[in-house]
């Protein structure tokens, strides 16, 4: 018996073929029409439904190529299950390069939004009700904000128990136990019995290789956990649990000159950075307050007073993150032949 079509946007999609669905947003006020397209591989076979997103914050752009990279892998013609894959979820922001909406919202902080509400509570409302709410699980694509950093890693809700081996499964270099905050994507999914692991790396407005090819590798860990593609290979290496996270902030106003970098183990009481002023009248340290590894920094070295500077997590696993970090820089972090690759972007 022939698996049911799959029904989105009032769109039919028949097993085995796959579709653009574009799902109708508010208009510009130049009476042009917006859409949010929502790319739809539905498996001949039974299995679960998988949305993966990326572009919530219109300037983060690394997910968006990850996302064509997936589309791309020949292994999706024996998938198993629904794959949902919205390349842009804020087409306003991408479009002006903004992490924000035209509203000045943050669509992340919008969430489940409202049919009659701000642009910002809309969007949120059409692609709760129109993606998520068809999924069983979620990946949200994140990069850190303008002028900083991530090393590549896994936040999610640890206390959900379906989640935890899709988060082992991912194999991040860090994953991260974090609750949803209100008003976001992964919590307003989690009230609606969606879980959603959000990965987070590299900047705003920038692609970064080395995230890009760990959050695709990811995804398609991802989906042979759950079963909707087969398993060809040995487990991943499992990523280092962080027991906590702390930023570090600066002491004053001034130029940073950074010593520490994404990545790095560090000890307490180890100088990251020095802050001083621009003629050279005295530098005040920035030391590290606990033993751990860099997972986020500020790259624009002008910073004021109780600026956030360095993001450090607490973990007792140097030697796996060790591990992970040797991998990222030898390239064999992506040594997976079943992985349609690409030529590097640099």
């Amino acid at each position: 018996m022939a698996r049911p079509d799959f029904e989105i946007n009032g769109s039919r999609i028949k097993a085995g073929e796959r579709a653009v669905v574009n799902v109708s947003l508010p208009g510009l006020y130049t009476e042009t029409p917006v859409n949010m397209p929502v790319h739809v591989v539905h498996g001949k076979r039974e299995g679960p439904v998988l949305f993966v997103s990326a572009a919530v914050h219109g300037d983060e752009i690394n997910g968006v190529e990850i996302i064509r990279r997936l589309l791309l892998q020949p292994q999706l013609q024996k998938l198993r299950g629904t794959l949902l894959v919205v390349p842009i979820v804020n087409v306003f922001g991408f479009h002006n390069q903004s992490r924000y909406l035209p509203d000045r919202r943050d669509l992340n902080r919008s969430f489940p939004g409202r049919e009659q509400g701000s642009l910002a509570g809309r969007l949120a409302h059409i692609f709760l009700n129109e993606v998520v709410m068809h999924a069983d699980f979620g990946i949200d694509l994140h990069t850190a904000a303008i002028h900083r950093d991530n090393l590549p890693q896994i936040r999610a809700d640890m206390s959900t128990e379906t989640l935890v081996p899709l988060a082992k499964a991912f194999a991040a270099p860090v994953l991260i136990h974090s609750a949803p905050p209100e008003g976001s994507l992964r919590h307003a999914a989690d009230v609606e019995g969606v879980p959603i692991l959000v990965y987070e790396a590299g900047e705003a407005l920038r692609f970064d290789e080395v995230s890009i090819r760990i959050g695709l590798r990811g995804i398609v860990n991802v989906m042979r956990e759950m079963g909707m593609l087969s398993i060809k290979r040995k487990p991943p290496k499992p990523s280092a649990v962080l027991r906590s996270t702390s930023w570090v902030r600066a002491p004053s106003s001034g130029i940073a000159r950074m010593l520490a970098k994404l990545g790095d183990m560090v000890s307490k009481e180890d100088v990251l950075a020095f802050v001083g002023d621009a003629g050279g009248n005295g530098e005040e340290p920035i030391v590290s307050p606990f033993d751990g590894v860099i997972i986020g920094r500020a790259n624009l070295p002008l910073v004021y007073e109780g600026e956030a500077v360095f993001h450090i997590g607490r973990t007792r696993q140097t030697s796996l993150m060790e591990q992970h970090m040797d991998a990222m820089h030898d390239g064999d972090q992506f040594s997976l032949p079943e992985i349609v690759e690409e030529p590097e972007i640099v």
